[in-house]
């Protein structure tokens, strides 16, 4: 049965930086295209970016030119490097492939 497993969150400042690591159990993972979602308090679940097989990057207008998404097919990882972090970038963030979802970990914003 496949699972992953995000980890990366924390809290930091407005302007700082965190990369979340997605690690999928499994061997089909480099087949799949991986996505990042969060979701705030109170709001739905909504996209951040995802990336392809192939590498192909596509991110959402919110995040475009702060956050990277990344991904190590040897080590079944997904990477989000997240820069120029803003209060409205808190929330839970999720991966997800192959209808398969992760725990979430949680991203918090504050001064």
């Amino acid at each position: 049965q496949v699972q992953l497993v995000e980890s990366g969150g924390g809290l930091v400042q407005p302007g700082g930086s965190l990369t979340l690591s997605c690690v999928a159990s499994g061997s089909i993972f480099s087949l799949y295209l991986v996505s990042w979602f969060r979701q705030a308090p109170g709001k739905e679940r909504e996209f951040v970016a995802h990336i392809s097989t192939g590498g192909d990057a596509y991110y959402s207008d919110s995040v475009k030119g702060r956050f990277t998404i990344s991904r190590d097919n040897a080590k079944n990882t997904v990477y989000l490097q997240m820069n120029n972090l803003r209060f409205e970038d808190t929330g839970t963030y999720f991966c997800t492939f192959g209808g398969k979802w992760g725990q979430g970990t949680q991203v918090t914003v504050s001064s």
